[in-house]
């Protein structure tokens, strides 16, 4: 009997968290949708505290490591811990902008990431029924100085390392209250029908991973001002980015990527399968 009622909670957390129709019409369409309200203030705040860890310790080591500093198109990145860490684009800026990836460096995110409430969703957004992490970063905008993300795709930043583009769906998790004051993530619909367009070549050497701007449509520019806990899903095609952070409030999100199970992931040499079917 106890088997049995175990059974019958998987299931019922199978079908809470899965994929409705017009989310499935939405992810076709217009390449992506948005889940409010998905975890609650008491574990986003458990999360908030979590990712400044990370941060704390990925600015510790970038400090103690100089030699591993670098710079591309005048902004300072920092390979410390299986980790890149991006530094804000103000000059001498010590202020850390992105870590990717994040996961290993503090167990709460570990944990995350088999999370029923983003897998089972996921699965139908891949494909398969087992999936696995593909990557994974925390986007920090700090008030008052957290700068724009220029428009982009991932996938052209992804096609040299993967061959299986289609089946790399991202979700977005919302630290923060989002909104227009402060660098919400911002969404082209339905970019993603069009594959992976054409970058800004001649722009230095990240320009084409940028998208050409003649391919973006501003008319389709959808803002995602989402409330915390929130979970945005996206296609890897889907043409993205948003605006500096002028308020006073803070705007930390973390992005996390799957695949197919068995593939190892973009940045660490290892497999981080999910488990085939959720405890509940």
């Amino acid at each position: 009997m106890r088997e049995m009622n175990q059974v019958s909670a998987l299931g019922d957390l199978e079908n809470r968290w899965a994929l409705t129709p017009a989310e499935h019409r939405a992810w076709l369409e217009e390449g992506y949708f948005v889940r409010p309200r998905v975890f609650t203030e008491t574990e986003i705040v458990e999360f908030r505290a979590a990712a400044e860890r990370v941060v704390a310790i990925a600015g510790s080591a970038s400090a103690a490591h100089e030699t591993a500093s670098y710079s591309i198109d005048g902004n300072r990145y920092s390979e410390v811990l299986d980790a890149t860490v991006q530094f804000e684009h103000q000059q001498g800026s010590g202020t850390i902008r992105v870590v990717e990836p994040f996961h290993h460096l503090d167990a709460a995110f570990n944990t995350m990431i088999d999370d029923p409430r983003i897998v089972v969703p996921i699965r139908s957004l891949v494909g398969t029924e087992r999936v696995a992490l593909f990557t994974d970063k925390i986007n920090l905008k700090r008030p008052h100085q957290g700068s724009a993300f220029r428009w982009h795709q991932d996938s052209p930043y992804w096609s040299h390392f993967c061959s299986h583009l289609d089946q790399l769906p991202n979700v977005m998790l919302a630290m923060d209250d989002a909104s227009i004051a402060n660098g919400c993530f911002r969404v082209i619909r339905g970019s993603h029908r069009h594959g992976a367009l054409p970058g800004q070549e001649g722009r230095g050497r990240l320009g084409p991973l940028f998208t050409d701007p003649a391919y973006v449509d501003l008319d389709q520019q959808v803002p995602l001002e989402m409330p915390l806990g929130s979970l945005a899903f996206f296609s890897p095609h889907t043409v993205h980015g948003s605006q500096p952070n002028d308020s006073g409030l803070p705007r930390r999100a973390i992005v996390l990527t799957y695949q197919p199970a068995g593939h190892r992931m973009f940045k660490i040499d290892a497999v981080r399968d999910c488990p085939a079917r959720t405890a509940a």
